[in-house]
This record gives C-alpha cells, sequence and structure tokens, in this order.
C-alpha cells in the first residue's frame, strides 16, 4: 500500500500542498479530483520524487520510497514526454530496458501492450505520425511496461474519444484486479465514476473528500428518493412529509422534509395505486459531490 501521510509544499510563500494524507490500496482504482491549481500533481510529483515534502512522509508497503523503490513504480505524466522522432515499439521497449527489463522481456511486454490497446498496427510508425489520442495511449504503454508494482497516472484519458477511454480502461482495471495500486487523476468525472474503487477531492492544496466511491455517495446523501410507478405520480405532491423536487409523468424525485420517515409511507400509497417499477433513496452523482465539497 502506498501512503501519504500529513505531507506539505510550499513555492514561497504560498503553501500549495498542506497536510494532505491518503492511501492507496493494493487493487483498487483511486481517483485523485481537484480542479487546475488544486496540489494534484504537484502530489504526485512528490510521491515520485521529483518534488521534496516540506512536510510529512510518503511510504510504500511500510517503507521510506527510495530510488530503487521508485524504479518499480509506473508514471505517466499529464505533459507528453516521449520522444516524437521514435518509432512507437522502439521507444516502449527502450523504456522498458530504462527499468530493468531484458531487451527480450521489454520487447515482448511492448508487443503485449499495443495489442489491448489496439496500437499493434503503428509499432512501427514514428510517434508523431500518430493521433494525440494514439499518443496518449502510447503514454500508458510506457507506464506499464516494465509490469509496475504501482501505477500513477496524471489525466490518462485526455484527449481520448469514448471507445479509446473505453480500451485504456480495460488495461488499467486488469492491472488494478492482478492486485496493482493505481492512483489517477483526470478532469472526466464521468469517468472516474465508472473506474474508481476510492476517491480523493483535493481542493486548495486540502484534501476535502476521500474514501471507498460508494461510501462517499451515501455519506453526502440526503433524505432524496425516486419513485417510478405505471400511472402518472402526480398524487404525491399532497402526500405529508414529502417535498417534490422533479416531476415526469410516473418519475417522481422527492426529499423526505423535517427529518420524517415517509418513504415507506409512500411505497405502500404508490402500490395501492398499482405497480411500482422503481423506489428507493437517490445518491449523489461524483459530480454533485465535488460541487459540494470544494
Amino acid at each position: 500500500m502506498l501512503k501519504v501521510s500529513t505531507i506539505s509544499r510550499s513555492f514561497g510563500d504560498r503553501r500549495v500542498v498542506d497536510g494532505v494524507s491518503f492511501d492507496v490500496r493494493p487493487g483498487r482504482m483511486t481517483g485523485f479530483l481537484g480542479a487546475n491549481g488544486s496540489g494534484k500533481t504537484t502530489t504526485m510529483r512528490i510521491i515520485l520524487g521529483v518534488l521534496e515534502p516540506h512536510g510529512g512522509s510518503v511510504t510504500w508497503r511500510g517503507a521510506p520510497v527510495t530510488q530503487s523503490v521508485r524504479q518499480r513504480f509506473g508514471y505517466m505524466p499529464e505533459e507528453r514526454g516521449l520522444y516524437p522522432k521514435m518509432k512507437v515499439a522502439e521507444q516502449v521497449t527502450w523504456l522498458g530496458q530504462l527499468h530493468g527489463l531484458s531487451h527480450e522481456k521489454a520487447s515482448a511486454n511492448t508487443a503485449l501492450l499495443l495489442a489491448q490497446l489496439e496500437l499493434d498496427d503503428r509499432a512501427g510508425d514514428r510517434l508523431e505520425a500518430l493521433s494525440l489520442g494514439n499518443q496518449q495511449r502510447v503514454q500508458v504503454a510506457a507506464a506499464l511496461v516494465h509490469d509496475p508494482d504501482l501505477l500513477i497516472l496524471d489525466e490518462p484519458f485526455s484527449g481520448l474519444d469514448p471507445l479509446a477511454i473505453d480500451t485504456v480502461l480495460g488495461v488499467l482495471r486488469e492491472r488494478a484486479t492482478a492486485g496493482v495500486p493505481v492512483l489517477f487523476s483526470s478532469h472526466q468525472l464521468a469517468v472516474v465514476e465508472r473506474l474508481c474503487d476510492d476517491l480523493v477531492i483535493i481542493s486548495e492544496g486540502v484534501i476535502k473528500a476521500s474514501g471507498g466511491r460508494e461510501e462517499l455517495r451515501a455519506q453526502h446523501g440526503s433524505a432524496r428518493f425516486e419513485l417510478v410507478v405505471d400511472s402518472d405520480a402526480g398524487w404525491l405532491r399532497d402526500h405529508p412529509g414529502v417535498r417534490v423536487v422533479d416531476l415526469d409523468g410516473p418519475r417522481a424525485v422527492f426529499d423526505l422534509v423535517n427529518g420524517g420517515r415517509a418513504d415507506q409511507q409512500v411505497l405502500a400509497a404508490a402500490l395501492d395505486r398499482g405497480g411500482v417499477r422503481r423506489f428507493g433513496p437517490l445518491l449523489p452523482t461524483l459530480d454533485e459531490i465535488f460541487k459540494e465539497v470544494v
């Protein structure tokens, strides 16, 4: 497990990371969310040893993170850092060798990754000949080629179309299923909601929320319910103890008022009127949680 404990970092008089703590657990995808300038990239660079913290610590499997340990991490920066004139397979293989793989192993890993990322037909092309989305997929391959023990990805889905996103998601989920902890940042909240097991939300250098995805949805949820019936749900407007917030024919969204417990009474009343197709609490989306806490 990667453990970030109360790390801080300043640039001049400006504190950009302030007491940040969170865990990235084995086999779990952790989404790291924040607006531009929130401290995400600085935190990632501290984890990777690119920047030194001015306080706090980063440990991996209970021990300090040394350079030899970091050699086993896979990192994808937000800025593309590959060589545009090099051929795709040649470049990814070379990066694998820099991480200590033999040429044969690096070449085999490269071939497998390019096939998984649907780039095997571009293996002999120079990077600059690829679209920006395909270049992004090569960046993903470069982060994975040495079979890293931990993955840290800064905006891995930037510039990808929906089909390419699904392709990359599949590769990352496969690594997580094999037990690799994955930390990734993204501005695409819908993608994060689909992919992540855990969430860390940072704003102005401070962690505003962290925990399991469903745990946070329940924690930030209100007494709001959804009801879908066979007929019109307009009768719900006159039901005691509720406030209708959205009504569209057979579908209604309502809040319980004054701390009431009228949800079961609503269900009973709906069943008396006919069929009930859906009924239950309506948990907030990741977008709604993000807006609430930041």
